[in-house]
């Protein structure tokens, strides 16, 4: 095995990137504090042509140098847009007909493994606070709940683990449905 030169990875150009097809999920970002954590989701939602972004409340913006620094450019493709207010965003994406799901643990939350994705639904994934996680206003309106499952004697991921881990696995069951 020989690793793969940059030249050979068949990279999107910015403007490819723009004209691309989307994966139809939106993240929304909720008082997330750490920049570094902002890039890493950026450069994950550009990784699978995630369509956008919704930053909200505290969450910082582009351009930021620190942001920068994890995004590594993905601020340049990647669709993004701040609100204040994290449930008019999930109340506004209702009346779009996105099925909003917060990733939190709750009562009645589904697994992960178990969420299952409907062929032509847009979805939005709200991701909270590195402290405090989704605001229980926002986990009340969502339409559900969504899940990682973990075994270990901590029981929280790092926000930009959890959008990877998320993002990755609906972006394989909207992509190869028949592969699960």
């Amino acid at each position: 095995m020989r690793k793969l030169e940059n030249s050979e990875l068949d990279r999107k150009s910015i403007e490819d990137f723009k004209k691309s097809e989307k994966t139809p999920l939106i993240l929304v970002l909720d008082d997330i504090r750490s920049l570094h954590n902002i890039g890493s989701v950026f450069r994950t939602a550009d990784a699978f042509l995630i369509e956008k972004i919704i930053l909200c409340g505290i969450t910082a913006t582009p351009p930021n140098k620190e942001i920068h620094k994890t995004a590594l450019g993905a601020t340049e493709t990647v669709a993004w847009e701040h609100h204040e207010n994290v449930l008019e965003v999930i109340e506004n994406l209702k009346k779009e007909n996105v099925l909003t799901m917060a990733i939190e643990q709750v009562e009645s939350s589904v697994f992960l493994q178990d969420f299952q994705v409907e062929k032509g639904q847009k979805y939005a994934l709200v991701f909270g606070n590195e402290v405090y996680g989704v605001a229980q206003e926002a986990v009340a309106i969502c339409d559900g709940c969504i899940e990682i499952p973990q075994l270990g004697t901590k029981h929280s991921l790092n926000i930009s683990v959890s959008a990877g881990i998320v993002v990755w696995d609906l972006f394989q069951k909207i992509n190869w449905p028949n592969h699960n």
